[in-house]
């Protein structure tokens, strides 16, 4: 009677908690998982194992390993929360003012931080008392698998070769121009293709191993090689190496106009016609008919829409005045 009266006392969110560290083994990663604090974990795991009367997970060489009670527990953990979401997606008349979800997507860090920002801003106007989680991608981040398991609602992405198994719906374009400091010896008209290719490249870390962007794969047709001389793993330190050295760097017009405006950069047309940026949303099967999920992309779509054309009107007006 007292395991029954144990399992009588854990709701949801102890379930969800168990469940993260059963399959993490390390309190900080469940902490990142759940966008909770470590002590709010730590105290959530102390219930747990006082309702359960055993450890759960140990220490060991590598962290945190789970004992054979914890073991146990992982499938039937799963399922009930598997049963629990079945029947939350069926709740009829959803509404976003009431919604105390939290919603979470991966965007890669070359997005405008504005439009991020109109993101934010919408969610904050129709469902305030939710939240909203931006995960970074990146090489060693399985985006893949957190859809499929549910850590992460959507994707925002640009691969030429997105998971053919993930769902995907086309947001908005982008073409790439050259970012470089002011002052720089190709700054301010277009490159010949020999300038090009013989300049200083800073170019980004793949997201996905073996994965080749827009760039790399249009050049490859080409049979073009540019002189990369360094990689960066994130976006946002472009900026700051191109102001020292004479890199050049290629990348989505959206990115590099917004630092033009904040920083002495300089942008230029590029030599090549590289083909369009195609950004999408992707997300798994497992939330297409979630009313809550389906409420969030659709938000996103019709943010990043707008501000795609926005986008267009904007360089519109900038050709028509330059002619």
């Amino acid at each position: 009677m007292a395991g029954q009266s144990s399992w009588e006392s854990i709701d949801v969110h102890l379930l969800r908690v168990l469940h993260a560290l059963l399959t993490e083994c390390s309190v900080s990663n469940a902490a990142r998982r759940l966008n909770q604090s470590q002590p709010a974990v730590s105290t959530a795991l102390r219930r747990l194992r006082d309702m359960l009367g055993d450890q759960l997970l140990v220490r060991s060489r590598n962290g945190m390993t789970p004992t054979e009670r914890g073991m146990a527990l992982l499938e039937p953990v799963k399922i009930a929360l598997q049963q629990i979401e079945t029947i939350a997606m069926q709740q009829v008349n959803f509404e976003p003012g009431l919604s105390r979800r939290i919603f979470n997507i991966a965007t890669p860090d070359y997005l405008n931080a504005a439009l991020i920002g109109q993101i934010v801003a919408r969610l904050r106007k129709l469902a305030p008392q939710s939240q909203v989680a931006f995960h970074s991608l990146g090489q060693d981040y399985d985006y893949v698998r957190a859809l499929e398991n549910g850590d992460l609602d959507a994707v925002i992405g640009n691969w030429p070769q997105p998971p053919e198994h993930l769902r995907m719906l086309p947001l908005f374009e982008d073409e790439v121009v050259c970012l470089m400091r002011e002052g720089h010896p190709l700054a301010g008209r277009k490159l010949s293709i020999a300038e090009y290719v013989e300049a200083e490249h800073l170019v980004p870390n793949p997201y996905a191993v073996g994965q080749r962007g827009v760039i790399d794969l249009h050049l490859a047709r080409e049979r073009l090689k540019r002189n990369v001389v360094a990689y960066v793993p994130y976006f946002n330190l472009v900026p700051y190496l191109l102001l020292q050295t004479e890199m050049i760097f290629s990348g989505p017009r959206m990115f590099a106009e917004y630092f033009c405006e904040h920083m002495p950069l300089a942008m230029s047309q590029a030599p090549i016609e590289f083909p369009r940026m195609q950004f999408y949303m992707l997300w798994h099967d497992r939330s297409h008919h979630g009313d809550e999920c389906r409420w969030f992309r659709e938000q996103v779509v019709t943010v990043a829409r707008s501000y795609g054309v926005t986008m267009h009107e904007a360089r519109a007006r900038q050709l028509a005045a330059a002619a």
